[in-house]
């Protein structure tokens, strides 16, 4: 039963709707515009608002809908190690798209939704770190790292070092590595704040 719910949670996760709403209203690819991400911050610069929003809530609903769907099916294994994988398992289909010859977008947002079940706690402590990163240096994909390091750091001073942690810790190493490029922009001083007229060029799917 755990890889059911595991393959359920991943499946769930990995539904690119960023992807599918700019192609259904805009008739592109997101993948070749912008940043060629398709999380919601390039669907946003790329298509508006209002499809950057819708993006956000669906990456956010398919985060919460895939961790409840898997830890329901798997059952009592809250304790077990391979809880972890249950946590994570949504956030690495978004990352890891089957349906995008296994790539994906970067996970914030899924991950949002996954934790807002599986600790709010740890939620909190990542939107603190992301509002406060975000403040200080207008760009969104600071506020992202700082809260992938926030909610490293806030499950394990919660909750110790048990399955639930140790799948925070791996989203958490996730979204860093994802991030990559970003990072290397931002240390050379050429990551565009948030609201510029800058784009980053598009990545290849």
């Amino acid at each position: 039963m755990i890889l059911v719910a595991l393959s359920a949670a991943y499946l769930l996760g990995s539904i690119p709707f960023g992807l599918i709403i700019v192609r259904a209203f805009r008739g592109e690819d997101l993948r070749q515009a912008g940043s060629g991400n398709i999380g919601a911050t390039n669907a946003a610069r790329t298509a508006g608002p209002a499809i950057g929003i819708a993006t956000l809530v669906l990456d956010v609903a398919k985060g919460s809908a895939g961790y409840l769907m898997g830890a329901r099916l798997a059952g009592e294994i809250g304790d077990s190690p391979l809880f972890l994988f249950v946590v994570a398992a949504p956030v690495i289909g978004h990352m890891f798209s089957p349906w995008l010859r296994f790539r994906g977008g970067k996970g914030v947002a899924t991950a949002l939704g996954v934790l807002i079940l599986a600790d709010p706690r740890v939620l909190l402590a990542g939107l603190g770190t992301f509002a406060l990163a975000f403040v200080v240096g207008r760009r969104v994909s600071l506020g992202s790292l700082a809260a992938a390091v926030g909610i490293g750091v806030a499950a394990f001073v919660l909750n110790g070092w048990c399955p639930l942690t140790q799948g925070v810790l791996l989203i958490a190493s996730l979204i860093i590595v994802r991030h990559h490029e970003n990072i290397r922009r931002l240390l050379a001083g050429e990551e565009p704040r948030f609201g510029s007229k800058d784009r980053d060029k598009p990545s290849s799917p």
